[in-house]
């Protein structure tokens, strides 16, 4: 049995399955609704999920709404130019709250930070790391539940974990970034 019909029979997918099954969605057919995108996901690809991970998969893939193509309802898009994920106001103040909540630990080596969070986490945060576009972060790998962080020169993998630790606690500053 292929991966594809084991993730079908369960009902189930992994987030880069589930995200690139949305894309494709997306890209074949006008989505007015994310009621209307779960029917379709469990429809044509047997995949059942919550609004909830889906509102957060939409979020994460840049989705928009934009008038249809009939110039009536709006509908889902979201970009095919593999277009970096753009940095959204009030960004690092949820990623402070996230990295109160699912920080476990931070260590660093060169430039890398090295974040350790509750198994099934890592992705999350990753995600949210990358929407809040910090200066000093120049991307992000996640595993299960580790994260490695890149810092951008000359702010060092140390300085980086130093300062993501202490961001749950500061207090929120005007946000750098333009909201989406």
């Amino acid at each position: 049995m292929s991966d594809g019909e084991r993730e079908r029979r369960q009902g189930t997918a992994s987030r880069v399955t589930r995200q690139a099954k949305i894309m494709d969605v997306l890209w074949s057919r006008p989505v007015r609704s994310q009621p209307e995108l779960l029917v379709l996901l469990d429809q044509l690809h047997g995949i059942e999920t919550t609004q909830a991970t889906l509102s957060r998969d939409l979020d994460e893939l840049g989705a928009v709404k934009l008038r249809g193509p009939d110039g009536g309802a709006p509908v889902y898009r979201v970009p095919e130019d593999g277009s970096p994920v753009r940095g959204v106001e009030g960004g690092t103040t949820r990623l402070g709250r996230l990295l109160g909540e699912l920080l476990v630990s931070a260590d660093a080596s060169g430039n890398l930070a090295v974040l350790r969070t509750p198994p099934g986490a890592a992705h999350y945060l990753a995600s949210a790391l990358d929407r809040a576009a910090l200066h000093d972060v120049v991307g992000t790998i996640a595993g299960d539940d580790t994260i490695i962080v890149i810092a951008r020169e000359p702010c060092s993998g140390a300085e980086l974990a130093r300062r993501l630790q202490e961001l749950p606690n500061a207090a929120p500053a005007g946000a750098e970034t333009k909201e989406s």
